[in-house]
């Protein structure tokens, strides 16, 4: 799909970190994007700085998304690209000091990372199978979620976290088989170690030595660089049902 400014793309979690980078880029492209995020205030001075909209959801709440996705084709006429960024990463191992992992927070992980993805995707899905076609092959909409290298080499302590993006990863080949024949590619990118804001609020020697675990290049990538990425997969036709990693060919250790 060649991006053009008549198209129209959802980013959440658009508001910071992965999802601020691609705004950015799908704005550079011409898209008109809406930004849907919890922070109001980040998302409001994100959308004012790239020309996009804001709009406050939880995407947790199937209803809330539901309400959202269709506000957004109302005012824009239609749906084409959804990108989900919006996640949450809490550390808490499956037993520590003598206590369970406190089943609210698995709970709220796979909420946000796992259920809030779906409701995200499942829902543009179906209006961007009312699109006309936009491509030669017919293709009507793109859809890419974000998953983990956690998905497959989760550290102690993320037990939750990488159950969640396991999820992403499991169910991105059939939801591109569900979507196929409504011309609607899924595709999921699993990146490695990032500079999100997560990682930029620690200490500089500590950030060097994260980016001195990746073998090539020995460095934590940019959020643009997800962004790129994401540009890509909308670009390139031929990329369906597959999660690809970007990250700089690191496998996790245990810690």
């Amino acid at each position: 799909m060649d991006i053009t400014k008549d198209h129209v793309a959802i980013v959440t979690g658009g508001a910071s970190g992965l999802g601020a980078a691609t705004v950015a880029k799908l704005r550079d492209a011409g898209a008109q994007v809406v930004i849907f995020d919890m922070n109001a205030e980040m998302g409001a001075q994100h959308a004012s700085l790239t020309g996009a909209s804001f709009m406050r959801v939880d995407v947790s709440n199937a209803a809330e998304v539901a309400k959202s996705i269709e506000q957004v084709v109302a005012d824009h006429g239609a749906l084409h690209i959804a990108v989900n960024c919006a996640g949450i990463g809490p550390a808490a191992k499956t037993v520590s000091r003598g206590e369970a992992h406190p089943p609210e927070l698995f709970s709220k992980t796979i909420g946000v990372n796992l259920i809030g993805s779906f409701n995200v995707a499942s829902v543009a899905a179906k209006h961007m199978a009312m699109n006309d076609p936009v491509t030669v092959d017919g293709g009507r909409g793109v859809i890419v979620n974000t998953a983990s290298v956690a998905a497959y080499e989760g550290q102690v302590g993320q037990v939750a976290y990488a159950a969640s993006k396991g999820g992403i990863v499991g169910m991105t080949l059939p939801m591109a088989r569900d979507l196929a024949q409504l011309g609607i590619r899924v595709v999921s990118i699993a990146p490695g170690l990032f500079l999100t804001p997560l990682l930029e609020s620690l200490p500089q020697e500590v950030q060097d030595s994260l980016g001195a675990q990746v073998p090539f290049p020995s460095r934590l990538g940019a959020p643009a660089e997800y962004a790129k990425m994401v540009r890509h997969i909308i670009d390139n036709d031929m990329l369906n049902g597959e999660t690809i990693r970007l990250d700089g060919a690191i496998r996790m250790a245990p810690r």
